[in-house]
């Protein structure tokens, strides 16, 4: 017996692999997250430098998401191999640095885990197959986005765009949705943010979002098609408001403060993508029209 027929007939087997690799994809996660901000502020502010004729900064040490090795933010400690273990090594090490025992933040482990548990349930919901590997793929860059979108209020081009072209080349062969649907899908995506983005800016003189959120809907888009923009939009808008204004009340936080869109958009396209369907049809019975 192959391994796929394995894989097929024990699906444990494809979902417990799923749970281990999203731990090891989640820990990389933690990584770029943390790094790729500040490669691409490097990089632009070397490119703002040359544009305007100015001396470039003198070549520091390599910084790229393999280099420096990963080492403690309070004492530049480097980790050791046993201390990178995903969730394990935080549990042994009860959260805290071996060398200078200062707090290792939460939200390490928690990333971790939660790839791990998006991961297995993609590989349980499409079963072993082409559809699962893509959407985890999918999956992980959505979560390494709104990590990013939550921090920085940037969706990185380099994530982005090429999970868009990604998506329209899949659905070349039809792996989601027909060709069409995700051509329109990324077009419909697209401008229905930038249209959005220029009647606010229109009536209030401000931006009310950034560009990226209307690459990142093209995204959702050109995987799922145009059919599931009304519902990521409004999963997203319900969502948002609620948070938003959930976040400014216990912050105390004046309005002008910019929430990312972002992430919900990426939690509601990622639902849309999944259960799209099975809400329609849930809500459509409930009232009356089946």
């Amino acid at each position: 017996m192959s391994l796929g027929e394995a894989l097929n007939h024990q699906p444990w087997l494809f979902v417990g692999g799923a749970l281990v690799l999203g731990l090891i994809v989640g820990s990389f996660i933690n990584v770029l997250v943390w790094r790729l901000p500040k490669i691409l502020a490097r990089e632009w502010r070397a490119q703002a430098l040359d544009i305007l004729e100015l001396p470039a900064e003198p070549k520091g040490p390599t910084y790229n998401l393999l280099l420096p090795h990963s080492c403690c933010p309070h004492c530049a400690q480097p980790i050791r191999p046993w201390e990178n273990i995903p969730l394990l090594s935080y549990l042994l090490l009860k959260g805290r640095c071996s060398h200078c025992r200062a707090s290792i933040s939460p939200r390490y482990p928690i990333t971790e885990l939660a790839c791990a548990l998006i991961s297995a349930y993609v590989a349980w919901h499409f079963g072993f197959g082409w559809q699962a590997g893509w959407i985890m793929l999918l999956s992980w860059g959505l979560l390494a986005m709104s990590l990013i979108d939550s921090d920085h209020q940037l969706l990185p081009d380099v994530l982005v765009l090429p999970l868009l072209w990604l998506g329209l080349i899949l659905n070349q062969f039809g792996l989601f949705v027909a060709p069409s649907d995700a051509l329109w899908g990324a077009a419909a995506g697209y401008l229905s943010l930038w249209s959005v983005f220029w009647l606010f800016k229109l009536i209030t003189g401000k931006d009310g979002m950034g560009y990226g959120d209307f690459k990142l809907l093209a995204m959702l888009g050109a995987w799922g098609g145009w059919q599931i923009l009304p519902m990521t939009l409004l999963l997203a808008s319900l969502v948002g408001a609620i948070s938003g204004l959930a976040l400014l009340r216990l912050r105390n936080a004046q309005t002008s403060i910019p929430i990312p869109f972002g992430p919900y958009l990426a939690i509601a396209g990622w639902i849309a993508l999944l259960w799209g369907g099975q809400i329609t049809d849930f809500y459509l019975q409930s009232v009356g029209f089946r």
